[in-house]
């Protein structure tokens, strides 16, 4: 692992640049991806820092398919990912959440050796009010022979991830990421166009301040599941203190907040959504190898997120993603058995 001081001026290109250079086995590809990733929320950021002037807030006519309304920066956050990343000889296959199947490489394009997943603009329902939205992107290693991509590269359980990240379009623009070697977090300078490293070897805080759930579900929940929410706000009165609610209703901008203060963010199972809600493979897969990465943890509460294999592209799952110990006691009291967590 590459040490840098605080004074040290580092571009995300020259961080991945140095932790390239101390596996010799690299082949480059992967730092490539990560470049045009970095490339692509400049871009998306930019749509969103002038959301407001240029008519591209509010739905369009259409729905993705999950059967929501899409808006107009998720067709164009969308749009900017697949031609950022489509030609770069790196890839074999993409998916989006807001697509229904395999997204190809174009055939005049080579193809590469990984495949990308992505939620091209989390949290894209709360753009009209400034709620921060995001990114979030799941790189894995292309598994089947020949050529291109298949859908079997693409459902592999998210221990098999080789990166993940976020892009968090907020007060600032914010990219943290993952490839097995710890978290680390660049902030976009607009002055110069440039992603600074701003958050060395990120570590969750244990246990957490913080509970980001939305309480409007209570009257779906199970009785387990209100049991442990209260056991979060109250605490046990002896190791474990109670923790201060704080809910926006966008994934990335509040397990942002919990990656740096410490926390959970749940999700649980309801009456109406037995089956959870989230994505697996587009938002809890990713945000999961994070936690893990940052010594937190990821449950859907009975199984490590990591270790679910998905059957299909848009599997949904309950999460109780954040501070170790404050998904164990959801483990604990919801009957799962949390292993191999932890970085």
């Amino acid at each position: 692992m590459v040490k840098h001081t605080a004074t040290s001026v580092v571009t995300i290109d020259r961080y991945i640049i140095e932790e390239e250079r101390l596996h010799p086995q690299a082949t480059g590809e992967l730092s490539g991806i990560l470049y045009d990733l970095a490339l692509a929320a400049k871009m998306i950021a930019n749509k969103v820092r002038n959301a407001g002037l240029a008519d591209v807030l509010g739905a369009t006519e259409n729905s993705n398919v999950q059967g929501e309304i899409q808006q107009k920066l998720d067709v164009l956050a969308n749009d900017i990912i697949i031609k950022a990343m489509d030609h770069g000889g790196r890839l074999c296959a993409m998916a989006s959440e807001e697509m229904p199947g395999l997204i190809p490489i174009p055939e005049q394009f080579r193809c590469g050796k990984y495949v990308l997943l992505f939620d091209p603009l989390d949290g894209s329902s709360n753009i009209d009010v400034n709620v921060p939205v995001g990114t979030i992107f799941s790189v894995l290693c292309k598994i089947t022979r020949g050529n291109k991509g298949e859908m079997e590269d693409l459902l592999q359980p998210g221990r098999q991830q080789v990166a993940a990240g976020y892009v968090i379009y907020g007060s600032s623009t914010m990219m943290v990421y993952t490839t097995g070697q710890g978290v680390h977090g660049f902030t976009l300078d607009p002055a110069i166009g440039e992603f600074l490293l701003s958050h060395p070897h990120i570590r969750m805080p244990d246990p957490g301040r913080y509970l980001s759930v939305n309480d409007s579900y209570e009257p779906l929940w199970s009785d387990t599941v209100r049991e442990l929410m209260q056991r979060y706000r109250k605490g046990d009165g002896k190791k474990r203190n109670g923790t201060s609610s704080r809910y926006v209703g966008s994934l990335v901008a509040d397990f942002h907040r919990n990656l740096l203060g410490g926390g959970i963010f749940a999700y649980p199972a309801n009456r109406k959504s037995p089956k959870g809600k989230l994505r697996l493979l587009y938002e809890a897969n990713p945000l999961a190898f994070i936690a893990e990465q940052a010594g937190g943890a990821a449950s859907d509460g009975e199984h490590r997120i990591l270790d679910i294999v998905p059957s299909e592209l848009h599997q949904r799952a309950p999460l109780f993603i954040g501070s170790k110990s404050n998904v164990e006691l959801a483990e604990s009291m919801l009957g799962g058995a949390l292993t191999g967590v932890g970085a």
